[in-house]
């Protein structure tokens, strides 16, 4: 199992305007960011990569920090989720 930290500042490009008084970070940034996360570890680019299913299951506020975990199986995927403290707010799979 490999690990990261995401961290989305605060002063994030995609928050201004959205969901003002309340923002949350738009999961097409949250997948984004847990891809590039996922190429840094293994090295490869995502440029093929197919992301076969996300699902976000809390809002991601500018400013918090996600504990990444992913596990990549012989068939090529890669199975990944984070979480807020204990909260898990993001899981997915990608093929590889």
């Amino acid at each position: 199992m490999n690990r990261a930290i995401l961290r989305l500042p605060a002063e994030h490009p995609c928050v201004e305007g959205h969901f003002s008084g309340n923002p949350i970070i738009p999961g097409a940034v949250l997948l984004d960011e847990i891809l590039a996360a996922i190429e840094r570890a293994r090295g490869q680019p995502a440029g093929a990569w197919v992301v076969k299913s996300v699902k976000f299951l809390q809002p991601v506020r500018p400013g918090d920090e996600l504990a990444m975990e992913f596990t990549a199986a012989s068939s090529g995927d890669i199975r990944f989720r984070c979480r807020i403290g204990a909260l898990e707010v993001v899981t997915g799979l990608v093929r590889v």
